[in-house]
């Protein structure tokens, strides 16, 4: 009976310390973002800080309930569980909410829940569950082509309802394959298919295809044992060249205007004085006031409470997507080196367990759960920043809302209830 008891407790606590910070600082930096005026009241539930405090009290339930259920459960009903994503992500075109443009969210009475967030954990877990398969080889076509198509499928879905923010996640289980044996040939296809996007934009197809060419003759004398023939290489340069061209026909007719100029901004495009004033006063204007609350936080920031430029609200969706600003501007320097330091070490401590876990349905869901925090975390901070194009996605645990809170929260949880079960083994 003892034992029994120690068992529903042998959780990592390391894991959930480093959760528990970032929803606490996470908070914080929401009241912050949100606030008008003197605070009188935490509870004030018509304030967004006061709804996120329910929120966050709701979490706490909602992981015991996770925590409660065997870890088995999650691999034996990850197919179900999934096939439930996919269906609440279809019903949206038929009973969805219009939120900014994007048909993303449920309406049930003053709230919206956004299926798309509970959809990650959902892949995670039907992702996690055909790999770990007997029957599964991650090194034939047939099994490449079928997971891939597992998240396809979700990923489309969420691109139709305009949330191309969202779709971009589902690239971080590239990470997951990887991991898994995937061959090390997609991994330098992938880094040259982006390069050779960024070079077709920034200095156009033609510059495009003499790299290519120069890139192939290096690899041409570089293998000399094992050198491909000269009308393999010539077809691969045609299908880099054809790439390219794709790339610039998409930017210019498949891209909306903002999407175009956002892309622009990034790669600096634009030469027209006149026209980049333009651009930077519709798509850069949320980058634009983001850098500058972050560089006024210099070391030591302004203080809780006390960023001018967040009180007042400056910087549009600062308590959603922006609001690392927030950070930047209060928390200066040390306190968003400090998040920064949270994130990765979180992320890490995943991966080491993931790596020591027993079954490979765990750890490829471990890995699932690292990669996707890692992606969500990477652009995120780094769209505030303006390192990369402005892309619409949370920052985990720290961003306004409850649909992310709980999604995200779900998706560590059960990774923290299937790894519980590794260390109960007596």
């Amino acid at each position: 009976m003892l034992r029994e008891n120690l068992r529903r407790f042998k959780f990592d606590w390391i894991t959930i310390i480093l959760f528990l910070l970032l929803v606490s600082f996470g908070y914080l930096n929401i009241l912050s973002a949100s606030h008008v005026g003197e605070v009188t009241s935490y509870f004030d539930t018509s304030e967004l800080y006061g709804k996120q405090l329910i929120f966050l009290g709701l979490t706490f339930l909602l992981i015991v309930f996770i925590l409660s259920f065997e870890a088995k459960f999650y691999e034996r009903f990850a197919s179900i569980i999934y096939l439930a994503a996919i269906i609440s992500l279809i019903g949206l075109f038929v009973f969805g909410k219009d939120v900014n443009g994007a048909r993303s969210w449920y309406g049930i009475g003053s709230m919206t829940i956004q299926p798309s967030e509970f959809a990650k954990f959902a892949t995670a877990l039907a992702v996690a569950k055909y790999i770990s398969d007997l029957q599964t080889n991650m090194q034939t076509l047939k099994d490449q082509i079928r997971v891939v198509a597992i998240i396809f499928v979700p990923a489309l879905l969420i691109l139709l309802q305009n949330d191309a923010g969202s779709t971009i996640v589902y690239s971080a289980f590239f990470f997951v394959f990887y991991r898994e044996g995937l061959q090390q040939i997609y991994l330098i296809v992938a880094l040259s298919l982006i390069i050779l996007a960024v070079l077709a934009l920034k200095y156009g197809i033609l510059i495009s295809a003499i790299v290519s060419i120069l890139a192939l003759l290096g690899i041409y004398f570089i293998r000399q044992k094992k050198r491909a023939s000269i009308l393999e290489y010539i077809i691969v340069l045609i299908v880099a060249v054809g790439f390219s061209y794709g790339v610039k026909l998409f930017y210019d007719h498949g891209l909306k205007t903002h999407q175009q100029n956002r892309i622009s901004l990034w790669l600096r495009l634009e030469k027209d004085p006149i026209k980049l004033q333009k651009m930077k006063k519709a798509e850069a204007y949320n980058l634009i006031q983001s850098e500058q609350a972050i560089s006024s936080g210099r070391w030591t920031g302004k203080g809780f409470l006390q960023g001018t430029r967040t009180t007042g609200k400056f910087v549009p969706e600062q308590e959603t997507d922006y609001i690392f600003s927030t950070v930047g501007e209060e928390w200066g320097f040390w306190g968003s080196s400090f998040v920064v330091l949270l994130f990765v070490t979180l992320i890490i401590r995943i991966l080491y367990l993931a790596e020591s876990q027993k079954s490979q349905f765990s750890r490829v869901y471990g890995y699932g759960v690292a990669s996707i925090l890692f992606v969500h975390f990477t652009i995120n901070t780094g769209m505030v920043m303006g390192l990369i194009p402005t892309v619409g996605i949370p920052l985990p645990f720290f961003s306004y809302g409850g649909s992310g809170l709980w999604g995200f929260t779900i998706l560590l949880f059960i990774f923290i209830k299937l790894d519980s079960n590794k260390i109960n083994e007596w």
